[in-house]
């Protein structure tokens, strides 16, 4: 074996950093196969009942026992359909510490490919995926410097992605959720992205108790992040059969001073009921504690460079038991950097608890969990063991389980060689080749309502799958060769196409058609796209008769205005707009006012091109006044306006560009573009701010009156920015700007300004509420319930009938604090009130938020430009040490009599 070769690369979700002297580093030399081969005696290759080993891309046989657990692997050929078998290069191969990382299965065609393993239905179970590239390819994919990643799927919704991205060709990573079935199979999809070809090389499933794990549900699935088990261990990875579930634990190694660690031989009992995570007692007869002189330690947990921190929202699971002699008196806290998670702890004799709160995800990119010593305490804390997971949302709706069934025998019994696997509708974007759902029923399973199986080279007889289907709408299988009996179920609803089959030489003309319909249709087959031609090509060529005529005579070059705006932003001509634009090309969004086109300045500086459409132009005398007032905006929560087109046939203003798009679409958006609270309070901050510039420190102030989730935009970094800034004063009220009427939108409006057409800056206030609203609830203003109701008048109903929590978005899962909840929604309804004299000014309304941001996280810890959204990490975490190692470090921070010192040892 190649010296300094980890065995396993745990999932490149994080680093941890421990604390050891170089002589005592665990080396990557240890074998699994040593580790392993010692605490394994099982005989016979039997696995637990409840275990599947499938060894992907398994060629040479069908199944085996791995000699390092004995547990029998299989071939995974009749789990998966397409892909291809391959072997890891054979240089690679007299180190492989097992036989399932030799081969593996990649999937060069199709979008999503899914393997599909038993399951039973609202059974809880652990799956872990392992993915040893193995240079099988040729490519050097994971070691080039080029992006390699692909996505994994838990049935129809996102678990993680496997990034390898600049790791060792042998290294392996493995990826583990914990997941409810809500099937009698379960679903583990691949995902190309388009950075690389994905492969597999493992798929393990391992059936929990129902006790285990009670916080998750058909909508809750938790992925691995880390598992740790403390005191003195010689092995290096703790599994079956010591864990009967074949969880990973990784040892901590903590053995130099001041640590101390602790043994016993006597058993360590849960309390009856207390079955949550059933901890192995070998793990709890060890643990890990510091010298006595000193009072506390730290571990801290990171993400390497491999994961997109943004979306982890992690849960923190402390596992305890005092292990020592004599009754001795430890308690101590349980902190979360500097807040407090856990109060006045004590672990009890040799009885495990596990301390936790399923209802707080920390959503961060690292986090800080520290052990400090009471001072009633006689002894420092001790630790046993340690997990966190990270939230998997299982919100995407599956397709109805009868409409499954139907496509699968009807795959089956045509042999049909298309890429169908997984979900045929959802996620929408992976649905089936030949289908149309409907998703239009909200919290309903979608269903398949169309099916175009065409020239599909069908043989055979009409299957009867078809007719079952309830929800079937048009069914088209024209051009095959289906012959025999059409099954006679009468669904007046459902649409049959079998034209150009033998099968309509027998059957009615329901299905077919006559020779008298057959005529007509094809008589309107010829004739309605003759006539339609005809007429589009009639309609081109008065275009362009039109066009040519038009610049002859009108080149808009010509219509510059002589005379520029004494401004200090640039002023472009309209030959520089088509050239920004590349002949405005890409439209990024559309108003009354005219179009938004995405533009690429000479430096690469990319750009928003709102151009008015031309029977606007001759009526927007205030528009270049306005530019001079815009023009001398500038905060960092307005979009800035970069410069503008002055030509009498073109207006038109170029702003920076907003990359995460607006709010309103992140609110409205699938799970992949959630909004946490912190993110939120933030996001609210930003747009306060901006609405406080424009109306404190603009001299007239300026009014926005279209103050609303679409036009609060977000830069790469969350940070939002007010959009379309006075811009409605440059029309008059017959003319609407930016998608919305000059006098505001829907839903937004201020009762008192609509009743008097008295502007004042309140008018802003008051939407800036409904927006405050739309952050809480991820509700549109005005929306069904089921009735049409207005968002305010719907929170009051919800928070009079039950409570505050009512209210918020199910995307928070919870993960937010009551009474700085309660705040948010009391500042709402006090910009909501219908007297603009009652709703407060803006400058209160950043006051609140700013409170409420400062209070519930702390940002002075940060001090870096930009930290708060990018998540970017000061100066402090930059020791976070080679990325490329291929195992997780772990540093631990001591204090000594409560006074923070340096760290005394660093891994190297």
């Amino acid at each position: 074996m190649a010296e300094g070769r980890p065995l396993l690369k745990q999932k490149d979700l994080m680093v941890i950093s421990y604390s050891c002297s170089a002589g005592t580093k665990p080396t990557w030399i240890l074998s699994l196969l040593l580790i392993l081969v010692a605490e394994t005696q099982v005989v016979h290759g039997v696995s637990p009942t409840g275990f599947l080993n499938i060894d992907c891309g398994l060629t040479n046989r069908s199944t085996y026992n791995d000699i390092l657990t004995n547990l029998t692997y299989v071939s995974d050929r009749e789990y998966v359909e397409g892909g291809k078998s391959y072997n890891i290069m054979a240089q690679y191969m007299a180190d492989a510490t097992n036989e399932q990382e030799k081969t593996l299965r990649c999937f060069p065609e199709g979008q999503r490919n899914c393997y599909t393993i038993p399951s039973t239905s609202g059974k809880k179970y652990l799956i872990r995926a392992t993915f040893t590239y193995g240079n099988y390819d040729g490519l050097n994919s994971s070691e080039n410097g080029s992006l390699f990643l692909f996505g994994l799927h838990i049935g129809v919704n996102f678990w993680t992605t496997v990034n390898l991205t600049n790791w060792g060709s042998p290294d392996t990573v493995w990826k583990e959720v914990i997941t409810v079935a809500s099937d009698t199979n379960i679903s583990v999809c691949l995902i190309n992205l388009g950075s690389g070809t994905p492969f597999i090389s493992t798929l393990d499933l391992r059936k929990l108790d129902d006790a285990m794990f009670l916080f998750l549900n058909p909508s809750v699935s938790i992925s691995y992040f880390i598992r740790l088990r403390f005191g003195e261990v010689d092995d290096f990875i703790t599994r079956y059969p010591k864990d009967p579930f074949d969880r990973f634990w990784e040892a901590a190694h903590r053995y130099k001073f001041p640590w101390r660690n602790m043994t016993t031989n006597k058993e360590v009992r849960r309390l009856p009921g207390n079955d949550n995570f059933q901890v192995p007692t070998a793990i709890l007869q060890k643990a890990s504690t510091i010298d006595s002189n000193y009072s506390e330690f730290n571990v801290s947990v990171r993400v390497s460079n491999n994961i997109d921190y943004r979306s982890l929202e992690l849960l923190p699971i402390f596992h305890f038991a005092e292990i020592g002699d004599n009754n001795p008196n430890r308690s101590f806290d349980i902190y979360d950097d500097e807040n407090l998670l856990f109060d006045n702890y004590r672990p009890q004799p040799f009885r495990v608890e596990s301390t936790y709160n399923s209802r707080r995800f920390l959503r961060k990119k690292g986090a800080n969990f520290t052990l400090r010593k009471k001072a009633s305490s006689e002894l420092p804390p001790l630790i046993n063991a340690f997990e966190v997971y990270s939230l998997v949302r299982m919100d995407n709706l599956t397709t109805s389980s009868d409409d499954v069934n139907y496509m699968k025998e009807v795959k089956k019994y045509y042999s049909l060689a298309r890429n169908w696997n997984g979900d045929p509708c959802s996620p929408r974007e992976y649905s089936w080749k030949g289908l149309a759902c409907n998703y239009a029923n909200g919290n309903k399973n979608p269903s398949i309502i169309r099916v175009d199986l065409s020239s599909s080279g069908l043989t055979g007889v009409l299957h009867t799958s078809f007719m079952k289907m309830p929800s079937l709408e048009n069914l088209d299988l024209s051009h095959n060769n289906l012959t025999g009996p059409i099954p006679d179920y009468q669904l007046n609803s459902l649409r049959v196409l079998l034209e150009g089959n033998p099968i309509c030489s027998k059957v009615k003309d329901r299905y077919c058609g006559n020779k008298k319909n057959r005529t007509a249709i094809v008589l309107i087959a010829v004739i309605v796209p003759v006539v339609f031609l005809l007429l589009l090509v009639l309609m081109c060529l008065w275009r362009l008769c039109w066009k040519g005529k038009s610049e002859e005579q009108e080149d808009y070059s010509i219509y510059e205005e002589e005379t520029p705006l004494h401004i200090d932003i640039r002023r472009f001509t309209y030959a520089e707009l088509k050239l920004i634009t590349n002949n405005f090309q890409s439209i990024i969004g559309k108003g009354g006012f005219g179009t938004v086109y995405h533009g690429i300045l000479e430096n690469n500086d990319e750009v928003a091109v709102k151009v008015l459409v031309e029977t606007s132009v001759a009526e927007s005398k205030d528009f270049l006044p306005e530019v001079q007032t815009l023009s001398k905006v500038h905060h960092k929560n307005l979009v800035a306006l970069v410069g503008y087109c002055q030509n009498k046939k073109c207006l038109a203003l170029v702003y920076d560009f907003m990359p995460r798009g607006n709010l309103q679409q992140l609110l409205r958006g699938g799970y992949d573009s959630i909004l946490n609270w912190e993110e939120r309070l933030h996001i609210a901050l930003d747009a306060a701010q901006g609405l406080e510039y424009l109306h404190e420190s603009c001299t007239p102030s300026i009014v926005h009156r279209d103050v609303k989730t679409p036009n609060i935009l977000l830069d790469k970094n969350l940070v939002a920015k007010i959009s379309d800034f006075g811009l409605s004063r440059a029309f008059n009220a017959a003319h609407t700007h930016i998608s919305t009427v000059a006098a505001g939108t829907l839903g937004y409006l201020d009762p008192e300004y609509h009743a008097t057409f008295q502007l004042t800056v309140k008018t802003d206030v008051y939407s800036f509420g409904i927006v405050l609203l739309e952050i809480v609830t991820g509700q549109p203003p005005v929306f069904m319930d089921p009735q049409t109701v207005h968002l305010p008048n719907w929170v009051r109903q919800k928070i009079a009938r039950g409570s505050i929590h009512d209210v918020v978005d199910k995307k928070l899962l919870d993960q937010y604090d009551a009474t700085h909840l309660q705040t948010v929604i009391d500042l709402a309804m006090n910009c909501l009130e219908n007297a603009s004299i009652d709703r407060p000014s803006m400058i209160e309304v950043v006051s609140v938020l700013k409170r409420e941001t400062i209070d519930n996280f702390n940002p002075s810890k940060e001090e870096c430009h930009g930290c708060r959204n990018s998540k970017a990490v000061p100066v402090d975490d930059l020791w976070s040490f080679n990325n490329k190692l291929r195992w997780h470090l772990l540093s631990v921070w001591i204090y000594r009599w409560g006074i923070r010192n340096e760290p005394h040892f660093w891994a190297s």
